[in-house]
């Protein structure tokens, strides 16, 4: 049976996958949703590699942002 992390590390590929179909089909954001499977692809490899360790970036960051 699959561990919690092996399953999210497969959704987040899954997902991956998604965006990348949705960028062949749809020329004006190819870019963005490379980007975002990208994404995705890097946080299953960080559960994948160490999945009780904390992520090298912080969610606060992105609060920060959009206060300015």
């Amino acid at each position: 049976m699959a561990t919690n992390a092996e399953l999210a590390a497969k959704l987040l590929r899954n997902a991956g996958d998604f965006f990348r179909n949705i960028g062949a089909n749809t020329p004006g954001i190819k870019d963005q949703m490379e980007q975002n499977a990208r994404t995705y692809d890097i946080v299953a490899n960080w559960l994948e590699e160490d999945p009780t360790g904390e992520a090298p970036i912080s969610a606060d960051e992105d609060e920060d942002e959009d206060e300015d």
